[in-house]
């Protein structure tokens, strides 16, 4: 396997990763990883296809991953800033046994 389907390969099995953890986790920060890999499965489909595509000369495919990137930064930065708060207030990270969302 070489070339665009060894790619697509890896990251099918990045994205299975990543789906596996957000279904089978109770912590919240192993949840937020998992979203984390499924983006990045979709970020290096982004440049396979850009790198192997008709039009090798343009940077439309890394410019979709940096912009993918970027929002994974904030994405990231969001969830961790409600985990804490869920945290604080809570005093658990576990997703399961917080089951309301009021004050």
């Amino acid at each position: 396997m070489n070339g665009l389907t060894g790619w697509l390969l890896l990251s099918a099995a990045l994205f299975a990763t990543g789906l596996a953890g957000v279904l089978t986790r109770r912590n919240a920060i192993a949840v937020l990883i998992g979203v984390e890999l499924m983006l990045n499965a979709a970020n290096l489909n982004f440049v396979a296809f850009w790198r192997h595509g008709v039009s090798e000369g343009d940077a439309t495919g890394v410019v979709f991953a940096l912009f993918a990137i970027a929002v994974a930064a904030a994405e990231a930065a969001v969830g961790l800033a409600l985990v804490i708060a869920v945290y604080r207030h809570y005093r658990t990270a576990h997703v399961d046994e917080v089951d309301r969302l009021r004050g």
